[in-house]
């Protein structure tokens, strides 16, 4: 029989620590987007103190949208994420929409995004013509696609090699900015006057600036296997956001003195640049292959994940039961991989056709994935209002304030990315307003108990 002290020192060792925990958050956090999106950020920076600015500002926004979900995840852990708290807090109309959003414009159009990055990368290593980038963004999207319908357990096999390469990866940029920064070869340009409404280009540039910091919400799913969350979550979130913004800042700050503003402005393979400086032309294709396996990994975590969000709808909708067809031998989502794939590829055909590819779709999935982000924020306020005998491992601190603040900034992108995002915004908004005929025409799922 156990004694207490036994009991006591099983659960000490069960759970994440506050480092586990706080390796797992960074782990997720830096991945592809720093060597896509930071020559993005300089395009809507007018000085090189505003670019730097807003990747200080993306932390705290990291730092006070995580503290948001984690008391939202410690209260309502398990499957489903911001599916589940919108059900909850407002309704289950409001869910199967964001489900509609999430399949039709921000899952696909993220998985879109990061295949343009690995299409500029793997386009320098084998070009394909005029059209280069959208084709290989088109074939990346096919292969793991098709890998993932052969059978989950080769794509998680997949992911682990990719996942680590990633590190080497931002490793390998790292020490290569610092030994080229002492050349300084293209720091030359000063940098061209921007046109446009200042406080629009503020906006797109933080746009850009939250979805390198992206996979903050996942703070959400540590606080159900932390140990003590109440004490520990706010631990953990401090010093995961400090890691990931020092880290962000120091490496756009080495990228300034090597490139200057304008010379980001104008590199959209940095990376292979950065190598291609510091130790020639061998470097750099072969950091070109690693960025190019970063990309696959998040393009391959994206699939398995989206295409759950499509068998969940087809389950819980009647009327969409085709997506729910499951292959037991395979144990993969084969109808909801398929329609994933083919929505894909429609955008990859958008976005081939634009000046800018990779920010045509980011324009396509802001403004719809920043609407649903303040309802989110409105969730904390309104689940504490409706449900305030609910257990909270952890709690916001502060409250109202941070809930307010993240609202009043999702409230801010929402506008900044539907004015000034150009088409592909238009076009993201048009797609989740021909999802509200569903609401009428299914029967969505009754809200979670």
């Amino acid at each position: 029989m156990s004694s207490a002290s036994d009991t006591v020192a099983e659960s000490a060792s069960t759970g994440l620590s506050v480092m586990d925990a706080t390796m797992v958050l960074v782990g997720v956090v830096i991945g592809i987007g720093i060597f896509g999106f930071p020559p993005l950020v300089a395009q809507h920076a007018a000085s090189e103190a505003m670019y730097i600015g807003l990747w200080c500002a993306g932390g705290l926004v990291m730092l006070v949208g995580a503290l948001c979900y984690a008391e939202l995840g410690s209260a309502y852990p398990g499957a489903g994420g911001e599916y589940l708290y919108l059900t909850r807090a407002w309704g289950p109309r409001v869910g199967l929409m964001f489900a509609w959003a999430r399949c039709s414009v921000i899952q696909t159009g993220a998985i879109a995004v990061v295949a343009f990055i690995y299409g500029d990368y793997a386009h320098r290593l084998l070009p394909l013509g005029g059209q280069g980038p959208a084709v290989h963004a088109a074939i990346a999207v096919v292969a793991l696609t098709g890998l993932n319908m052969v059978g989950t357990r080769y794509s998680k096999r997949l992911q682990w090699v990719f996942t680590l390469l990633t590190v080497i990866a931002l490793a390998a940029v790292l020490i290569g900015c610092l030994s080229a920064s002492g050349d300084n070869l293209l720091n030359t340009a000063a940098p061209a006057p921007l046109s446009g409404n200042p406080a629009g280009l503020m906006g797109m540039g933080m746009v850009f600036v939250l979805l390198t910091y992206g996979g903050w919400n996942e703070a959400a799913y540590l606080s159900g296997e932390l140990r003590n969350p109440g004490r520990n979550m706010s631990r953990v979130l401090l010093i995961g956001t400090a890691v990931v913004t020092g880290a962000y800042v120091l490496t756009n700050l080495a990228l300034l003195e090597i490139f200057g503003l304008q010379g980001l402005r104008d590199t959209p393979a940095l990376g292979a640049e950065v190598m291609q400086l510091a130790a020639g032309p061998y470097a750099a294709a072969a950091l070109s292959l690693t960025i190019c396996a970063t990309a696959l990994s998040t393009i391959n975590g994206t699939i398995i994940t989206g295409a759950r969000v499509y068998y969940a709808l087809g389950r819980d909708v009647p009327r969409l039961r085709a997506l729910s067809g499951w292959s037991a031998r395979k144990e993969t989502p084969v109808s909801a991989l398929l329609a994933q794939g083919l929505i894909t590829l429609a955008l990859v055909a958008l976005g081939a056709f634009s000046q800018n590819s990779v920010q045509t779709m980011v324009a396509y999935t802001a403004p719809v994935f920043w609407i649903f982000m303040l309802l989110v924020a409105a969730s904390v306020w309104r689940l504490r209002r409706l449900d305030p005998d609910r257990p909270r491992p952890f709690r916001v601190p502060l409250y109202p304030l941070p809930p307010l603040l993240l609202a009043l900034t999702c409230a801010g992108l929402v506008v900044s990315s539907a004015m000034y995002a150009g088409a592909g915004a238009l076009i993201g908004l048009a797609v989740l307003a021909a999802g509200i005929p569903l609401l009428r025409l299914l029967k969505p799922v009754a809200a979670p108990t």
